[in-house]
């Protein structure tokens, strides 16, 4: 005989199980919801972030990108068209549309392109160049209410742990500030042609690719620098940031608006190479192995050095002195020389066969 179950015993059963159920995972009620969070009042800001909040404000407008163009022919149509070759940064100079840059983000190219703050495109034209110090301009014919310049402050008084902040265009992110501090002072750097940069502001201030050309600012929003490298193996930042100094800058950018160049005064030299004095154990300095003809160093009749009959190395004049400051190879004269103008007087320590006599004598045009 076969046993069924009553409908009773299902019942029975099913209300067990249901009840059990309901014990286990009580229902949620609609007044057992958690309600939504209350958002805390936004905090006072503190003094050093509302002043670093204004700055970003204020002078960001005068911060620009910077796209190098290059020109390339399409393989099959034979078409000559500009693509982007890199980008940069770069900060307004004055109302009359020059921009200052790292020579390095426009070099290799043969077109640029300037991006304001508001979007805006212009198309630049190179004003000049100086690589030793790795410094260009270009130009913009943009509205003077769209070119805010960026205020000029002094490097000569900066000191080591004074607030910075940096403005650029980091990996194409236009409009990035970071800050830090100076960490250092009078660090020398090697440019892009292999001339030495002194008095370069070291920072920990976050600089990374496409901050070139940016500014450097202090706490009030003054220029103190112009981003140029970092220091790191891997090529990202490491909180070893370098600037060239409002110096020098503001030294060799009016010169380059007004003659497109940098006319470096000469003392019509040809130098020896930097080996030769440590080879013939001769004092640190600069050898002379020609004068130009009419340039300052043979009217001043300096004594180049030259081969003997028996083919040995006659000595001739070794510049250890550039109007009292030592000199060690011709980087060292180059720099003192680009500090003065063409006409001044500067007055030469010579060494020679053991003794040193000064030569005073009034700088030419020229390159050396």
């Amino acid at each position: 005989m076969t046993l069924r179950p009553s409908r009773t015993l299902w019942a029975f059963a099913a209300g067990a199980v249901a009840a059990l159920l309901a014990f286990t995972f009580p229902a949620a009620s609609r007044t057992d919801a958690p309600a939504p969070r209350s958002v805390a009042p936004r905090g006072v800001l503190l003094p050093d972030e509302q002043a670093t909040i204004d700055l970003f404000r204020r002078l960001s407008p005068s911060v620009v990108h910077i796209t190098t163009l290059a020109a390339q022919r399409d393989f099959f149509s034979l078409n000559v068209q500009q693509v982007p070759r890199g980008t940069g940064t770069g900060f307004v100079w004055d109302t009359a549309g020059h921009v200052v840059t790292n020579f390095h983000v426009i070099q290799g190219g043969n077109a640029a392109r300037v991006t304001l703050a508001d979007q805006s495109t212009w198309d630049a034209k190179l004003v000049g160049a100086f690589p030793d110090r790795d410094l260009a301009v270009l130009k913009i014919d943009a509205p003077a209410d769209k070119l805010p310049p960026i205020p000029l402050g002094s490097s000569k008084d900066l000191q080591v742990g004074q607030r910075v902040l940096a403005i650029g265009n980091p990996f194409g992110l236009d409009q990035t500030l970071t800050t830090g501090v100076v960490s250092a002072l009078n660090r020398e750097i090697e440019s892009f042609n292999n001339r030495t940069i002194r008095g370069v502001v070291q920072t920990d201030a976050a600089i990374n690719p496409g901050n070139s050309g940016g500014p450097l600012l202090d706490s009030a929003g003054r220029l103190i620098g112009v981003n140029t490298q970092i220091a790191s193996p891997s090529g990202a930042s490491a909180g070893i940031g370098f600037a060239i100094p409002a110096d020098e800058v503001n030294r060799i950018v009016p010169r380059l608006i007004r003659d497109g160049r940098i006319v470096r005064p000469s003392l019509g030299i040809t130098a020896g190479p930097p080996g030769l004095t440590r080879a013939l154990r001769l004092p640190p300095g600069v050898t002379i192995i020609e004068t130009q003809r009419g340039s300052p160093a043979a009217r001043a009749e300096l004594q180049p050095f030259r081969r003997g009959r028996d083919g040995g190395i006659v000595l001739g004049d070794v510049i250890t002195e550039v109007d009292g400051q030592p000199v060690t190879d011709l980087d060292d004269v180059l720099t003192l020389l680009e500090a003065r103008q063409t006409g001044d007087t500067v007055t030469l320590t010579l060494w020679n066969a053991g003794k040193t006599r000064q030569q005073r004598m009034r700088l030419a045009d020229g390159g050396s």
